[in-house]
Order: C-alpha cells, then structure tokens, then sequence
C-alpha cells in the first residue's frame, strides 16, 4: 500500500475514518509535538501500524516556542552531566548531517570578553569549549560541519557583532553550535514523513481518556466522540501529560524570549552570549534569524496553578532579558525596541533542586497503569532518541516485535546532502524553509505571478507557501500558517499585515474540500 507525505483536509479525513474504523493499532500517540511526532515516525519506519492525535495543530504548544537551537550539550558538560551532553552532541550531528540539513545550521557562538566576563570566566568558559570539541569528535561530527573552538582578537569580535560596547572588550570566544531554521516547521517535517511511511496523524482531535490500550478521542471538528483500539500508547502531551496520566513528577518551567529587530543589535554574524551577573552557568542569547530579526532568550522560571495554552511573557521577564543583553551593547535596549515575544512551557522532570533552572534536562519514560506509556522532561534535540527509547518501552510491554530503530539515518521530507540543497534551483529562503521541495513550491503558482508575491510587504513568506501548507502540511486554517507552518505571529504587527491575504488564500484552498 502506497502512502503520502501530504497532510490536509482530505487526508485527515481518510486517517481519522481509518481510526475510528479500522483495525486496532499497534501504538496511538497521543500528543503532536516534538517527542510525538518523533514517536510516530519512529513506530512507522518500524513496519508497526501507527496513528497520531493532536487535540489542536502540530507544534501547537512548547515545540514551536523553543530559542531554535540544536544545543551540542555544553551546558550539561558544565553541570557534570556527561551522558546527556554526549546525547545532545550525537543528536545535534545526526540532525545537520543526515535527517533534517536543510532546517538544521551552523551557527557561531560569540561570548565577547567584556568587563563583565572575569578571567576566571573566561578560563572555564575555554575550557568548555574544549571539553565540547572533543564531544564533537566523539559524536562523528566533522570538523567541515562544526569547527573548533578559538580565542579571537576584539577586531573579529567587532566584524561579527557591530553592536557589542568597545569599553573593556579585549577580544572574545569562538564556537559553533547548530540553528534551526524553524522548530514548528521541524514538527510538520516529522509528521509528513510519518505520515509518508504510513502513519495516520489527524489534529484537531483530542484525546479524553487514555488506558494502556486505546483511548476516547473527540473529533473537534464535528464535535463527535468514538475510541481508538490500540496494542500500545504513548502520551507525549509534553507539559499536559499530567492531564491524562496520573503521578508523573512534572515541574513546569517558563522560558520566554522577546523578538527585536536585528538592527537594533547593530547586527549579528552569529549567536550572542552574555552571562547572567550572579549566576554561574546561566546565559541570555541574542540570535539572529535571516528575516530580519532576533530572539533574545531564555528565561527559566517555575510555573504554577494551571496551565494556559498559550503563556504570555511577564513585563519581569522582559526586563530581565534586555537588561542582561544590554550589559554588553553600545546601545542599551529598550521596552520600545521589543515587537513580539513568546514562552514556551517546559515539561520539566521533578527533582531535589528547589529552582527549575537547576533540574536536569534530561527525559523520563514513565510506564503507568494499564501499561500507558508517558514522555516527560528532555530537549527538542534530543527527540529522536526519546521518541526511541518511548517506543522500546511501549514495545516491550505489549510484546510486540518490530524491527530496529530507523531513524537515525532517516532523512525528513526535504532534506538532502548539504552540497545538493545548494544546488535546488529555488530562492535561498525558501529551500532553507522546504529544502528539496522548494521547486515543487514554486510550481504551485501555475503560471500565477501573483502567488509568486508575499503575503505582506517586507516579509519574506510567499504566498504559494499558504497554498503549500494547506495542500501538503495540514494547515487547516489562517492561525495555522500565520504561527505554525510560518512564524509571521511572532511579530504581531507583521501577523496583522498578512491576515487578510492569508485568510482569503485558505478560504479559496478548503472551500472545494468543504463543499
């Protein structure tokens, strides 16, 4: 049987009748983003029968909230935590090199030598950077992809970030990392390529009850009711999982970001980093982004009471955040230069550490009654081998066979070599956006120069993307692409511009479907 990669209207109708009249699956994840997706394209590239609910879109809550990062670890090496910073390098690697080049990048990391960088600091901080050299090499990551480590004069500082304060700055520290060019856009790669491989994924379908062997969903479309009959399921709910699943040691933690234009940082040619004064081992970082802007991040705050579905970002955490960015400019930030901002909800594993910035980033596979499998805690860049390790228990429970773990060598929908995605005869922006399916993107035009255009002046997602996303990503409305297919959202006053022109192009897609 012959499956697609394509999401839509049409096909979330076929894999939801397939749910709810189908034979029963060998394992129901419950949950759509990052570990979901990862879960479901991990079962189906095993041979297993698999299906995937989503009570909203893809990427919905914390997946499409993160700073865009695929971290190498360094961090955890600073923590002492060897074994998860060895697991983030190999996961970084995998992705640049093999599953996801053409949303995964390269990118510098520049600590610039500031008053407020102690020689102290700057000893410790070199030899992390060492340490992370050589788990590079440890995880097969080559030095073409990834260089090493260096010291650098304060002239390169300056070439690299013009907006960093001259007083006092006597040079800085060189390093590589991995960008993302959109987490969201990751979690839809995943589900397509689940989906090519046979998964039945349908969002805008929530999941009510969950036992060890099914659950009672509820269609949000027609607001109907039926269960869904499973050999295995995995709640990967991330910060809700407590919602369905009762004792998991949650402790949800707020980390916010505020967007600003990039110019207001006076530029940037890599990742900033700056200490937090008083807190060993925590930085704020300012990243650019190629359409413009910057997210400046990350704050690490606990959450408690209920959980909102989508978080503001505290008026404190803002100040915080340009406050420490701003120790190391030449021109200090202000509340006036911030046009968007975003949180995204940790799913942190509980422990001994009375502050969330202290608890372990590593994930828990916790198996409950009944056999219901739960993810909690872990990283966007370590998915892939949670979503392993989660459907190895779930597995193991239901004694059922399926061959090896695939998808460390798995490439997404788009991907391809490096050198070959330099080669796809498309705009830059649009093949870091679809990789090798950019061509195809452009196609959807017809001849209609006008989808060729933006969808607002100034931004640089074009309207043949809004066609793309609700033929083939499973956008199902305007809020669908304004947020999640693009991150035209972030910026409020760029998602209100782009709107209506969104909002009338979907019409003009689902309409036939409706009728």
């Amino acid at each position: 049987m012959s499956h697609t990669s394509s999401l839509n209207l049409e096909q979330r109708a076929e894999h939801l009748g397939d749910l709810r009249d189908g034979d029963a699956l060998d394992l129901l994840v419950v949950g759509g983003g990052v570990v979901g997706a990862g879960v479901a394209l991990d079962a189906a590239a095993r041979g297993l029968r698999v299906g995937l609910v989503e009570r909203r879109d893809l990427a919905w809550g914390t997946s499409r909230f993160s700073s865009k990062l695929v971290h190498g670890g360094l961090r955890y090496l600073a923590q002492g935590d060897v074994r998860l910073a060895m697991e983030s390098a190999r996961e970084r690697g995998i992705l640049l090199a093999r599953t996801a080049p053409h949303l995964v990048r390269p990118i510098v990391q520049l600590i610039p030598l500031t008053p407020g960088v102690h020689r102290s600091m700057e000893r410790k901080t070199r030899v992390g950077f060492g340490l992370g050299d050589a788990l590079r090499r440890k995880a097969g990551t080559s030095g073409s992809d990834l260089a090493r480590a260096r010291r650098i004069p304060r002239a390169e500082v300056l070439h690299l970030a013009p907006g960093v304060r001259r007083y006092g700055l006597r040079g800085g520290l060189h390093a590589w990392d991995a960008q993302l060019e959109d987490d969201a856009r990751l979690v839809v790669g995943l589900a397509r390529t689940a989906a090519a491989h046979g998964a039945r994924i349908v969002t805008r379908c929530a999941a009510e009850q969950l036992t060890g062997d099914g659950a009672r969903v509820r269609d949000e479309l027609t607001d109907t009711a039926f269960d869904v009959r499973a050999r295995a399921v995995v709640n990967a709910t991330g910060v809700w999982a407590g919602e369905l699943a009762e004792g998991l040691p949650l402790r949800p933690s707020r980390g916010s970001h505020v967007v600003l234009p990039l110019a207001r940082l006076g530029g940037l040619a890599g990742m900033l980093s700056i200490p937090v004064p008083g807190e060993p081992g925590r930085w704020v970082f300012a990243i650019p982004q190629r359409n413009g802007l910057a997210y400046v991040g990350i704050t690490d705050e606990p959450v408690a009471g209920p959980l909102p579905d989508v978080p503001e970002v505290p008026e404190d955490d803002i100040a915080f955040l340009l406050d420490t960015i701003s120790s190391a400019l030449e021109r200090p930030l202000g509340r006036d230069d911030v046009v968007g901002s975003f949180a995204g909800l940790r799913p942190l594993v509980d422990g001994a550490d009375p502050r969330t910035a202290d608890l372990s980033r590593r994930h828990a596979i916790v198996r409950g009654q009944g056999g219901l499998v739960s993810v909690i805690g872990g990283k966007l860049t370590t998915y892939r081998q949670i979503a392993e390790e989660a459907v190895d228990t779930a597995l193991e429970h239901a004694g059922l066979y399926a061959a090896p773990c695939r998808t460390h060598a798995l490439p997404l929908v788009g991907a391809a070599p490096r050198r070959a995605l330099a080669a796809v005869p498309a705009p830059r922006g649009l093949v870091d956006r679809h990789g090798t399916e950019a061509p195809a993107v452009l196609g959807l035009a017809g001849g209609d120069t006008d989808l060729l255009a933006p969808v607002a002046p100034g931004l640089d997602v074009l309207r043949v993307e809004v066609l793309q996303a609700v033929r083939a990503e499973g956008a199902l409305d305007a809020d669908d692409v304004l947020d999640r297919r693009t991150r035209i959202g972030l910026v409020p006053g760029d998602r209100e511009r782009a709107r209506a022109t969104v909002e009338a192009l979907v019409e003009t897609e689902l309409a036939p479907v409706a009728a």
